[in-house]
């Protein structure tokens, strides 16, 4: 499957954003999927994923409460709603998919990947 993520941009602290990834190419209704964030000098960190479904999701406690994850399998389209943006939330977002519920939090699980969304919160 092919992602592809946007939504990114400057937003200043407390505001809110919204990321959508859209996915083509393959059965999207059928894949786990994720976001993870990569902030400048630092790893990539995993931030939510959710199940094929949408029965089950998880998150990173940092974003809990401000994050949500959500999918629409009618649209293939997965996103990320970000509220009280902080501006350690300042990262490259990035969208990915993997076929089983395991390993969530581990990026060499996923097998496909957006190309990445800027989100610079300022304060």
């Amino acid at each position: 499957v092919q992602l592809q993520a946007s939504g990114g941009g400057l937003v200043q602290s407390g505001g809110s954003l919204r990321l959508s990834c859209a996915a083509a190419g393959g059965t999207f209704s059928s894949y786990v999927m994720g976001w993870f964030r990569q902030a400048p000098g630092k790893e990539r960190e995993f931030v939510a994923s959710i199940s094929w479904s949408s029965t089950t999701t998880y998150y990173v406690n940092s974003i809990k409460g401000r994050f949500t994850i959500s999918r629409d399998n009618a649209k293939n389209t997965l996103y990320l709603q970000m509220n009280s943006l902080k501006p350690e939330d300042t990262a490259v977002y990035y969208c990915a998919s993997k076929p089983r519920e395991s390993g969530l939090t581990d990026p060499r699980g996923y097998d496909s990947w957006g190309q990445g969304t800027l989100v610079t919160v300022s304060s």
